[in-house]
């Protein structure tokens, strides 16, 4: 499988901070790749070391094939960036910018340009210093899409935006996920579980899981059982259920690997067979606090 975005092993130090502890990650060809994680968990960093802002403290990062720390201006010219805190030249205009940006751009489409330009609905001759947060989202989409890169780098996009606003760049995303690769870090998580294909938990600078989307959702699940009896004493639960709560006739649990027929082999085992058990799929919000919530008890 090719692999167009990629990170070998990749650790970087702030001074005396971790942040990125041995990440290695892999972005399918075609994909749109959502990486998710707490504040401080390292998404923004682990981005800014594929795009070459930041140097690792070690290990490596690709994009096409080529070490990140070595693209060249024919490389930077296939990859498209956006980050929530992207500065602009506000005494430009838009149609200043996308002139300014075409030579730099073989691939450059006009055409394809004034289509976003007007599925954007974005004021051409307005100065950027004067247009909104979301104006100016949508304005970095535009100038990183006409060109229709091969890799797509996506920092935060949804930031403060509203649902219209995020609605306009999901659909210019997703139409750019015909030709690209795409990696995304969001916290808007209901937002990015409609679309994406792939998604890693980086929690404390480690890459926790990284999976298609449709296994992260099919192997997390709300589990209740009730119980004839009292129940059992904690130290008997299994490694996969997180964040348990029980009463004298009740417990809840996340079954962070479910399959029914090993699930209530488990529930049989350690409650007996007098016992009802009601299970509910997860959205990636809730699989996410689980998550973090596991953690903060953790540490």
């Amino acid at each position: 499988m090719n692999f167009p975005i990629s990170a070998d092993n990749i650790s970087k130090t702030f001074g005396r901070k971790p942040v990125l502890a041995g990440l290695t990650l892999e972005v399918p060809e075609n994909g749109i790749y959502g990486l998710i994680g707490p504040n401080g968990a390292g998404k923004t960093t682990a981005i800014k070391i594929v795009m070459n802002i930041l140097r690792p403290t070690s290990g490596r990062a690709y994009v096409l094939g080529t070490n990140s720390m070595h693209l060249s201006p024919k490389d930077l010219a296939c990859i498209g960036y956006v980050a929530a805190d992207q500065q602009l030249p506000g005494w430009m205009t838009l149609e200043m910018l996308l002139a300014y940006l075409k030579p730099f751009y073989p691939t450059w489409d006009d055409s394809y340009a004034a289509e976003l330009v007007r599925d954007f609905d974005l004021p051409l001759t307005r100065k950027i210093a004067n247009l909104s947060h979301g104006m100016r989202m949508k304005t970095a989409l535009a100038c990183s899409l006409a060109y229709r890169p091969r890799v797509l780098l996506l920092d935060e996009p949804f930031t403060g935006l509203d649902p219209l606003v995020r609605d306009e760049l999901i659909g210019g995303i997703l139409a750019s996920g015909e030709h690209a690769t795409i990696l995304i870090s969001s916290h808007d998580l209901n937002d990015i579980e409609t679309f994406v294909s792939h998604v890693g938990y980086l929690d404390k600078g480690r890459l926790r899981f990284s999976e298609e989307m449709s296994v992260v959702t099919s192997r997390f699940r709300e589990v209740q059982v009730l119980i004839d009896g009292a129940t059992p004493a904690p130290g008997s639960w299994p490694a996969a259920w997180l964040n348990i709560e029980q009463s004298d006739h009740m417990v809840r649990y996340v079954d962070t690997n479910f399959d029914r027929q090993r699930t209530l082999a488990d529930i049989r085992r350690i409650f007996g067979d007098a016992t009802r058990v009601e299970t509910k799929a997860m959205p990636l919000r809730s699989i996410f606090v689980t998550l973090a919530k596991s953690a903060r008890r953790e540490a």
